[in-house]
Formats: C-alpha cells, structure tokens, sequence
C-alpha cells in the first residue's frame, strides 16, 4: 500500500503541510509592523530579521534569495510583503521574486502610506486577512511522500547522539528518498574529517570534486587568518558532551543523511533541481541552518540534539529528537521523540526509525510540533560575505 500525507496543492506541483500567510519585511526597520500584522490575521506569521538595508554584492543576493525562498516555501499559502521605502532590498523585488512561485503575493512601502505605521498596518491587515480567508478555502489532499522535502540538522551534539537519534534520523531520511521524496544534509564544517564518505557516495566526478573543493577552500582561508578550524571544533557544548574530535562530530551530522547516494551540492537557501539526497552548504550554525533550509524548500525539519534545543522554524516545522536520557528528562517539554531508550530500555535504532517516521507522518497530517506548540519561530541568515566563507562557491 502507497503510504501518504495530507497536504495543500500549492502552484506548480509543490505540494505544503502547513496554510501560513507570511508577513514578510524587506529590511529590519519595518519588522514591528510586520510582527502587528501578522499577529491580527488566522495562521499569519512575521519573518523579522535583522537586515535588509546596505547590502550588496553576494551579501544582497543571499539575503534577498533567502527571504524570497522562505515566502515561497510550500507551506505559505500567500505572502504580504511590507518595505519602508529607502531600502536597497526592495518590497518590490522580493515580491517579484515570490510572484514567480505563482502564489499570491501583495507588497508596498510605509512610506507611501498616509498615516504612518498605524495606516501601513492596517493595510497590511486587510490584505492578508483577504489571503486567509481564501487559504481557509483549502482543503487537504492525499499526496505521496515524493513531493516531500526533509531538512536535516543536529544541534547541542553530544557523544550519545551520533550512536542514536542521528541514525534512526538516516532511516527516515533514506525511506523518503526511497519513495522519491527529497533531503537535504547542511552543515558543511561538520563535513570535515568524513569527506572521504561524502565522497563515495557521491554520483559522479563532478559531486566528489565539489565536495573535496568545497572543504579545501574553507580549511584554506581559515588558515590564512591564522586559525585551523580542525581546532575550533567541537564546540564547548559538543565537549560537555563527551565529543573529542571533529571526525567524532562529522560522523554523528552525516549519519543522518542514511546511505543514499548524494545528487549534488545546494548552495545557502538553493532549492534541490531534482529528488534525492542532497548537500548543502551552511556554516554548522543551528538558526541559520534551518533557515536555509527552509528557504530550499524543506517542508520539515528533523532536528538531532543531545544536550537539548528549544529553537524552531517560523515556516517549516521542527520535529526534535533526542538521544540523551537526562536531556529528555530536563527538556521534556522541548522534545517530539524520545530515542534514549536506546540506552534505557533496549529499543533499537530501527525501533526509533519507526516512531520517527510516525511523527513525520502525523506532523505532515497537520500535528504541531513541540517548537511550534511553544511558540519557537527563529530566523538567521548567512551573512555570504563573511570571511572565510566568502570565497566559497559551487
């Protein structure tokens, strides 16, 4: 039997699990408004962030390509899109940018509104209550787990995580591109000391270069400011909990990409050109990581963390799982999937697989999650021109 989820048939084939209507602010200035707007309107949801006004270069592209990418997310049914006005990351380009997704999508400036931010508001309002009203029309659907797309993080790792949740985590991710789905691997300086395995897994010629090529530039560039990132890492986190070695980190973050054979390597907030297992690359920072997964179009998110993590995604939802009895324990109310019983009670990775993949199944259907039950919606995005990782390119 072909197993399914209850979804929302968005333009072009995409298919989301959520129906948001994202209130999206073109530069930090206008967040609050954005923030009031959302907060008037049902399933509403603000995207403030801290930039928008200066950049340039491939600073400007990253940015602008992550906040349109975030809009356009299958789960957003329709997108608002609100600037001020004097702005270099305009309400009008990113509104361009996400009318190309074939969503709805409305925009304008505070500045063009008479009244100020109080006027701007409630124009924001009436706009987007419009959008949930017709979203609200909707209707879920059977669809196959080949439209899905899972992002893959670990954060707070500790030395249980790599032998328990991350593997049960490689399961469900190998069982969705099985069935024709998409995943996608970031955190590329956790990467480091396992290419070898990347690497085998790759494709063809042409990934496994990427790959070594992408590693090598970054270990390069580090160096050249006089620091060995092999040095840097783990983090003090990683070694309160019992991590030692980078490869010992990069073995818990790639078993989590399964077995699969590996397509080819995204770029920060990069859609996959096709089904797949997939790499992105992204710094290893846990926020700034599943924004830009959720810009590359994951739907969901299954998030690995031994020493506990509250932090969730404002579109894409965050299934946390947990291999670490006492961070179970402390946490409890910030975890989905218990997977120290591993440890405590016996159960096997394939055990833990299957509740996983359960939750997946259930959040999909529409299930909240821990992190969004809380309230946990947090934005970072890559600032592409920080060195060393300005050099990088695919």
């Amino acid at each position: 039997m072909r197993e399914e989820f209850m979804g929302y048939q968005r333009p072009k084939g995409k298919v989301g699990i959520r129906n948001k209507i994202v209130i999206l602010p073109s530069v930090v200035c206008v967040n609050n408004v954005a923030i009031q707007v959302a907060n008037k309107v049902e399933n509403g949801m603000a995207l403030p962030h801290p930039l928008g006004c200066g950049q340039f270069g491939p600073d400007f592209n990253y940015t602008s390509k992550t906040l349109s990418g975030l809009a356009i997310n299958p789960n957003v049914y329709g997108v608002v899109v609100i600037g001020l006005g004097c702005e270099n990351i305009t309400s009008k380009l990113l509104a361009r940018q996400v009318k190309r997704s074939k969503k709805p999508v409305e925009f304008f400036d505070v500045q063009d509104v008479r009244g100020g931010t109080v006027a701007a508001i409630e124009q924001g309002v009436r706009f987007a209550q419009k959008m949930s009203q017709d979203a609200a029309e909707l209707k879920r659907e059977p669809f196959d787990f080949s439209h899905l797309v899972l992002g893959l993080e670990c954060g707070g790792s500790d030395s249980i995580s790599g032998i328990t949740a991350n593997p049960a985590v490689g399961i469900v991710s190998d069982r969705i591109v099985e069935m024709g789905g998409t995943s996608i691997l970031p955190e590329f300086t956790e990467w480091i000391g396992t290419e070898h395995l990347l690497i085998q897994r790759a494709i063809d010629k042409s990934v496994e270069d990427k790959i070594q090529s992408i590693l090598d530039k970054f270990l390069e560039n580090t160096m050249k400011i006089g620091i060995d990132f092999r040095g840097v890492q783990p983090t003090p986190g990683n070694i309160a909990g019992g991590l030692t070695t980078i490869e010992e980190k990069s073995l818990g973050t790639i078993a989590k990409a399964g077995k699969a054979p590996i397509q080819g390597v995204l770029e920060y907030s990069e859609a996959p050109k096709d089904k797949g297992l997939w790499l992105m690359i992204e710094p290893g920072l846990d926020v700034e990581s599943m924004t830009g997964l959720a810009a590359a179009g994951a739907q969901i998110i299954i998030m690995t963390t031994g020493r506990g993590s509250p932090t969730g995604n404002p579109v894409a939802p965050v299934i946390k799982i947990c291999g670490n009895p006492k961070s179970c324990d402390y946490m409890k109310c910030n975890i989905d999937v218990d997977a120290s019983n591993i440890i405590t009670e016996n159960k096997t990775i394939d055990d833990v697989a299957e509740t996983l993949w359960n939750k997946v199944i259930s959040t999909c259907n529409g299930e909240q999650t821990q992190a969004e039950i809380l309230g946990f919606n947090d934005i970072a995005i890559w600032r592409a021109m920080n060195f060393p990782f300005s050099a990088l390119k695919i």
